[in-house]
């Protein structure tokens, strides 16, 4: 191999060559999440039709190690950020996904024919030897798309596609110097489906990112993307999606539950505030119960001394920053499914704004979802029982 050399003081230095061997370290009980930020344009027939700004949130955890491989379990949340001045600056909840799946030391997955995520799958993947900077690799992977809701299609759709490496040495990122290599594919797909009326006829897109790597750790750190999706539809109409991506990994440390719930407790006594809020440790996390939060009439309108009580809780959040949190929005059972739906997101969209601007949260660690009366904690038949459930919980995420 012919090697580049720089001349430095009059002097040629061949600049020595490291060799990396790549691979993913597993071990039982290891716990990690994954921020995920898109931007996206999208355009219909070509012409602009709205940005959307999408958040990914992964849970995942090795639940056990063999010999060739480790198993996951996996939680894919994901949120998009409603468009317009008008609309808030927080996340709104979208969907939430549930896997399992097995992955070796190479990057190869086994995934579960019932699980739509992860999406694309056997990315990044390494040959079973060194690499040196521009070495180059290739290896087969898929995309697995849900389309139950736009095509009615019960399984994922998978398209294959063949993978590019090429192994780009040391990069920096925030200060520190990693391995990082470059992931290029192409996805072509003409789909047959007898199942719809509505489906997509041709499916093609693109895309290109950079991964910097952490050798001990055994996992990427970070990596961004640029990408672009076509779909031609039987209607005749076209939608493309052009945008770029970027994801952190990020090592969650373990939440004492119990403990956290008891020192958070005692400080909303110490505030005043332990007859109005109720803290429970959940699934998620710890979640604080903002009963009978007071709203103007059949309205998101927040009273002026509920901001205040805001800004005590917001305090509280603030020593757990290091969290991610959840706003829920809950309704008592008057009115229409949908408008219940409709006014306890507005209400808990409120809550977060008003965490975002106190700096409490950065919008991409904010999460609301309205639930409308689908989870009353009281007799919906009583008075008493109606202002209990026409609440906001907010809840500091454990992953």
């Amino acid at each position: 191999m012919r090697l580049s050399c720089i001349l430095f003081l009059g002097l040629f230095v061949c600049p020595v060559l490291r060799a990396e061997r790549f691979a993913y370290k597993h071990k039982t009980g290891d716990k990690f999440r994954i921020l995920s930020t898109v931007e996206e344009d999208v355009y219909v027939n070509r012409r602009f039709d709205h940005h959307s700004e999408i958040l990914n949130r992964i849970a995942a955890e090795v639940s056990g190690v063999n010999a060739n491989s480790a198993e996951h379990r996996a939680v894919f949340q994901t949120a998009e950020k409603a468009e317009g001045a008008d609309r808030g600056q927080s996340f709104q909840w979208s969907r939430e996904y549930k896997s399992e799946f097995s992955r070796d030391a190479l990057g190869y997955l086994a995934v579960d024919p019932s699980y739509f995520m992860p999406m694309v799958r056997n990315v990044p993947v390494f040959p079973n030897h060194d690499l040196k900077a521009g070495d180059t690799w290739s290896a087969e992977g898929a995309e697995a798309h849900d389309f139950r809701e736009t095509f009615n299609i019960a399984e994922p759709y998978k398209i294959p596609f063949t993978a590019h490496y090429t192994f780009l040495g040391e990069r920096e990122w925030q200060g520190q110097r990693y391995p990082a290599f470059s992931v290029s594919y192409r996805v072509f797909a003409e789909p047959t489906i007898k199942s719809a009326t509505f489906y997509p006829v041709r499916i093609m897109g693109a895309s290109d990112q950079v991964v910097y790597w952490d050798i001990a750790l055994g996992q990427p750190v970070f990596y961004e993307e640029h990408f672009r999706m076509v779909f031609n539809l039987s209607n005749g109409n076209t939608i493309e999606y052009q945008g770029r991506a970027q994801a952190e990994i990020i090592e969650a440390e373990p939440m004492d539950k119990k403990s956290m719930a008891e020192e958070i407790a005692e400080e909303l006594s110490e505030l005043g505030l332990d007859n109005d809020i109720v803290v429970r440790e959940t699934d998620d996390g710890i979640t604080l119960s903002v009963e009978n939060i007071q709203f103007l009439g059949d309205s998101a309108a927040l009273l002026p001394e509920e901001q205040a009580k805001l800004g005590k809780i917001g305090e509280i959040l603030l020593r757990h920053r290091d969290r991610d949190i959840l706003v829920g929005g809950h309704t008592a059972l008057a009115g229409t499914e949908e408008s219940r739906a409709k006014l306890s997101l507005e209400r808990a969209s409120v809550v977060a704004d008003y965490l975002i601007e106190q700096n409490i949260r950065s919008s991409d660690r904010v999460v609301v979802r309205g639930y409308g009366a689908e989870r009353p904690i009281a007799d919906n038949r009583t008075e008493t029982g109606m202002r209990r459930n026409r609440r906001v919980e907010i809840t500091i995420l454990e992953n």
